[in-house]
């Protein structure tokens, strides 16, 4: 098989969600390749969303938050204060964000198959704000609103942005 830009970033995530799998229990995640996959999606997001102008409508808005809500999962996961169970649960949607290959495969269907990803981590943000003090999540949030405001936007949009169908999976896997 031949390495083109995207192969090679492919098996780069893969490896980095195996290592974040590997090691939260042990809370040692590769900060610096977090941050480079943090500045990776969101300078494809950015272009994609300015490339693609007003046809994406409200979509737009939502796939800016992407990159914001991967890097609030990773911070927790790495936070003291946030309990094991939650860090793995945490960690679980850090993986998510990274395999190319999950309900709505970026390597396919381009940034537009980053929502799965968005509503996954939300809704595991939703779950662990029930342990998790909102101080520290707000602490970690780099987003421009109030992340619990726009933890509740993304889950009221949620069936709108990937389709019920989508949303009654990732339900599923969340044991709702």
């Amino acid at each position: 098989m031949e390495e083109t830009p995207d192969t090679i970033a492919a098996g780069t995530d893969e490896d980095l969600a195996l290592e974040i799998r590997d090691t939260a229990e042990q809370e040692q995640l590769p900060r610096d390749r977090a941050t480079r996959f943090y500045d990776r999606i969101r300078g494809t997001i950015r272009s994609f969303v300015d490339g693609k102008g007003k046809v994406l409508g409200k979509t737009a808005e939502f796939l800016l938050l992407v990159p914001d809500v991967f890097i609030l999962l990773w911070r927790l996961t790495t936070d003291s204060r946030v309990n094991r169970k939650d860090k793995l649960l945490l960690g679980s949607a850090v993986v998510y964000y990274i395999m190319p290959f999950d309900l709505i495969p970026e390597a396919i269907v381009g940034p537009i198959g980053y929502l799965d990803d968005l509503v996954f981590g939300v809704f595991v943000l939703n779950k662990v704000m029930g342990s998790v003090d909102a101080s520290v999540v707000r602490e970690h949030w780099s987003g421009g609103e109030d992340v619990l405001g726009m933890i509740q936007r993304v889950l009221k949009a949620a069936d709108s942005l990937i389709g019920k169908d989508m949303v009654a999976k990732i339900k599923k896997m969340m044991g709702k």
